[in-house]
């Protein structure tokens, strides 16, 4: 994340440049806005209101903003930048100047509260195609939603029909595919610019209608009879109580998987990362063993 002091230059930089106002650059030319600090990375800022975003970073676009239930969408522009950095300058990101130009793509996104922040970014334009004014973030989500994720498939051991025991081991696990634990893969293309998204479940938490919880790194253990009695040893529980005392009382299962999905802009070097959920839920009966005394 940019220091304060980087991110004020950056947002004077990007309104002197979508002005036209000539602007020193930070890489080592003048009207460098800080001796001692490492060169600026002009890849990804923002201007006004709303949290900075970096993509790939920590920062997240507002509320509202693309993606994330807005009803109106960002308002995109492209303008070239003036004037361009030197040759040689790392901004190029080894493309030649002789073969295009610079660009500030900058997007206004729109808050549900009514409030507004710009993004902008540096992208590449090859001679005589300018890049346009498309939100990158948007077609990440196009993208994302290509792949129909899904949660997880729900494996149990005791498994459908069957009733577990009070104090001994269950067993869960999905099924592994594309959409239900990943990795999954979609690209969405508009205006000339090409987002291709990767998607991969980072965690599933499974609340187990008990009143616990758990949470598992991983797709778990499918279950054979070979393993008998034991533990799961990547994702199981044990349940203290009975699911209830009429013939046919459950808990409910509900595990909910969070997807991490990185997205790269084809040939720019920007992306970034989304979280999404997706749930699904089964049920499972537990009865305890009743001793009988002679």
């Amino acid at each position: 994340m940019l220091s304060l002091r980087l991110m004020a230059a950056a947002a004077a930089f990007v309104v002197g440049s979508v002005a036209g106002a000539g602007t020193a650059w930070a890489d080592g030319g003048p009207g460098r806005p800080d001796a001692d600090a490492k060169p600026c990375d002009f890849e990804s800022f923002c201007v006004g209101a709303g949290t900075p975003y970096q993509p790939g970073g920590s920062g997240q676009k507002p509320a509202g903003g693309s993606g994330s239930g807005s009803k109106k969408p960002p308002v995109c522009t492209v303008n070239k930048m003036e004037p361009q950095p030197p040759a040689g300058s790392q901004y190029w990101q080894g493309h030649d100047p002789k073969d295009g130009a610079l660009y500030i793509r900058s997007c206004r996104h729109y808050m549900d509260s009514g409030a507004s922040a710009v993004f902008g970014e540096l992208v590449w334009g090859a001679n005589g195609a300018p890049p346009a004014a498309v939100d990158p973030a948007v077609l990440a989500q196009q993208a994302v939603d290509k792949m129909l994720l899904t949660g997880p498939e729900i494996q149990l051991a005791p498994g459908a029909g069957k009733t577990g025991l009070v104090g001994m081991p269950v067993w869960m696990w999905t099924e592994v595919g594309p959409t239900t634990f990943g990795p999954n893969s979609a690209s969405a293309t508009a205006g000339g610019v090409t987002v291709t998204a990767t998607a991969k479940v980072s965690k599933i938490v499974w609340v187990m209608g008990d009143g616990t919880s758990v949470t598992c790194t991983g797709p778990g253990t499918a279950y054979t009879a070979s393993y008998g009695k034991r533990t799961s040893p990547t994702c199981g529980h044990v349940y203290a109580r009975t699911s209830g005392s009429r013939p046919g009382s459950q808990y409910t299962v509900t595990a909910t998987s969070t997807w991490v999905i990185d997205w790269q802009v084809t040939g720019s070097g920007g992306g970034g990362q989304l979280t999404q959920t997706r749930n699904s839920q089964t049920q499972v009966a537990i009865g305890e063993l009743q001793a009988v005394g002679r």
